[in-house]
């Protein structure tokens, strides 16, 4: 509710600069053109991703990620790090935040490993590893307007370095501030019940099946150049359909992620209207103009400070205008991407995680986080700003 309440004075401020001819309805109507498609987006992932929770893929995932890890801690993590990097890919950051890191806490728990290395391998990539694809996040989605509606396979060749890049430095750092953690070894034949169990939720072969058919069928549409709604769109729908035959009470309005759908599109008119009062200038005279190293160095360094004091959303909204050309934006995505790791509130994914925490009675030092997101934001971020400028 409080997110939505924001969204709800967000609208507010919006429909009163409309109201006082700040913005235009022809400039209402060209911001509805392009974000209304994204919302549909973000909607209809989340409710295919719930649906996926819900059917227990993620959680069959894990399990047999743990028989695979042979008793090693090492390498269940490595398992645990390249699904938490494919989920941040295509199915986007949030995903990871909302479904990987419960999943995780709870496998490494029942492996009696301490979950803290995998719950920050989770939403470290869940931030960093966000760069490669435009579902991967939604700053990478409104790019897309800018950079000339590039397709899917054009836009991960302008990320792939960056992205490689933040994607190694998190875990370079999890091994190395984890080792002896990691060199534990645990019992893999060992079972535990899932939390759907424990419910008293009885896996359903035919929803499991139906989800793993629709995941195969949804990452390659993905990224195939159609519209990411279309087939976030028809994912959803079959799996509705085959929820509603199979086990209907899992079908709520509570899946539909409607209170980030306010927020986001009150943040999007009121980011909108803010460029028509001067915002801009203040953001190209924080920019600067040029696409030399240093010039990207500090696109991407004015990006992650933005987010890291407010959020990683408004951040990109506010200087996506004054950055300019491809090279400058994808410095841009560089920052507010994989820079907002020092406060809790840089990225909506971190303050998901941490409620998920949480809930699952996992404590974290908030100093001891952004201590280590101080030390790898630069880290992270100046090389992939470099590396921004090869074409």
């Amino acid at each position: 509710m409080p997110l939505a309440a924001v969204g709800a004075v967000l609208l507010v401020l919006g429909g009163a600069a409309v109201a006082a001819g700040v913005l235009a309805w022809e400039d209402v109507g060209a911001l509805a053109d392009r974000v209304v498609p994204i919302l549909a987006f973000v909607a209809a992932i989340t409710v295919v991703t719930e649906l996926f929770n819900a059917a227990g893929l993620f959680e069959w995932i894990a399990a047999r990620f743990r028989r695979w890890g042979g008793g090693r801690a090492w390498l269940l993590w490595a398992l645990v790090t390249v699904l938490s990097l494919a989920a941040t890919v295509f199915l986007s950051l949030d995903t990871t935040a909302v479904l990987l890191t419960p999943i995780v806490v709870v496998l490494a728990r029942s492996c009696g490993l301490p979950p803290l290395p995998f719950a920050l391998t989770a939403v470290w990539l869940a931030n960093t590893g966000s760069l490669l694809l435009p579902v991967s996040n939604l700053t990478n989605l409104l790019a897309l307007h800018s950079l000339g509606k590039v397709s899917p396979a054009e836009f991960a060749a302008r990320m792939a370095l960056p992205a490689l890049w933040c994607a190694l430095v998190p875990v370079l750092a999890v091994a190395v501030l984890f080792r002896k953690d990691l060199r534990a070894r645990y019992d893999p034949l060992r079972t535990s019940r899932t939390p759907a169990e424990r419910d008293g939720v009885r896996a359903d072969r035919v929803l499991l099946g139906t989800s793993a058919v629709v995941l195969a069928f949804l990452l390659p549409g993905l990224v195939s150049g159609v519209a990411p709604w279309i087939p976030s769109v028809a994912a959803a729908a079959v799996l509705v359909l085959a929820f509603a035959a199979r086990r209907p009470r899992a079908l709520r309005w509570a899946l539909v992620p409607w209170q980030l759908v306010v927020f986001a599109a009150g943040l999007f008119l009121l980011m909108e209207a803010l460029q028509h009062l001067g915002g801009g200038d203040l953001a190209a005279s924080l920019l600067g103009s040029g696409s030399g190293p240093l010039d990207l160095v500090r696109v991407a360094a004015v990006g992650a400070a933005g987010s890291n004091l407010v959020n990683n959303l408004p951040a990109y909204l506010a200087f996506e205008q004054a950055a300019g050309g491809p090279a400058r934006l994808a410095a841009l995505l560089v920052g507010v991407n994989a820079g907002p790791l020092v406060t809790p509130w840089a990225s909506l994914a971190t303050l998901i995680w941490h409620e998920q925490l949480r809930r699952l009675g996992v404590s974290i030092s908030w100093w001891g986080y952004a201590a280590a997101g101080a030390v790898l934001v630069p880290l992270m971020v100046v090389p992939a700003a470099l590396l921004a400028a090869v074409p």
